[in-house]
């Protein structure tokens, strides 16, 4: 489980085709120095276990399923990625509960500046659309946001200096895609209230 605060912008080393798969290698020296084989870390939202470790980059193991469900699949050697580690029972809740499985991927739309935040939309699959409401929980490339205005097709996020500086939606540009995670309360209380 993570929070969708991120702890710090990573660069992707290597990726190796494995056919199948690609073994991904990242560098995050925060995130690393005190990874252990089988961690958790979340890397834009999907949540990878750390298979290898190395002088402050780690390597994990990408199934096909995750490259061509997330944005995972479009990433080049020197991509800027959101890392964040597994939480503990002692950290603070800062974002939301996110479980780091990615529901679909949409694209940024639109960036509007102003003197001190930035309004971003972003797509979203319409299957999602009912899961988002305003001041409601989003993550977006493991960022936990909250929505500012939603409709059937796109949504929009308000960003402060801080997650604009700390983070890939601060250079990410319109038709860039973004992997997504609804809050997954939202899904449960949808199964719950469902007709059988």
């Amino acid at each position: 489980m993570f929070t969708g605060i991120v702890e710090e912008l990573g660069t992707v080393v290597s990726l190796e085709d494995q056919g199948d798969a690609v073994r991904l290698t990242v560098h995050g020296p925060l995130v690393t120095s005190d990874a252990g084989l089988g961690d958790s870390i979340s890397v834009n939202g999907c949540c990878l276990t750390v298979v290898a470790t190395n002088d402050g980059s780690f390597t994990a193991d990408v199934m096909h399923e995750t490259l061509a469900k997330t944005s995972l699949g479009a990433f080049e050697e020197g991509t800027k990625v959101n890392l964040e580690r597994a939480v503990t029972p002692a950290t603070r809740l800062g974002g939301h509960i996110v479980q780091g499985h990615v529901d679909g991927t949409g694209a940024v739309v639109s960036r509007s500046p102003s003197e001190h935040w930035e309004v971003v939309e972003v797509s979203l699959p319409a299957d999602l659309a009912r899961y988002l409401v305003p001041k409601g929980s989003i993550t977006v490339d493991g960022i936990s946001l909250t929505v500012v205005d939603v409709d059937e097709s796109s949504f929009t996020v308000s960003l402060i200096p801080e997650t604009l500086a700390r983070t890939t939606l601060g250079f990410k540009q319109p038709g860039d895609p973004v992997n997504l995670e609804v809050d997954v309360i939202a899904k449960y209380v949808e199964k719950m209230v469902s007709p059988r």
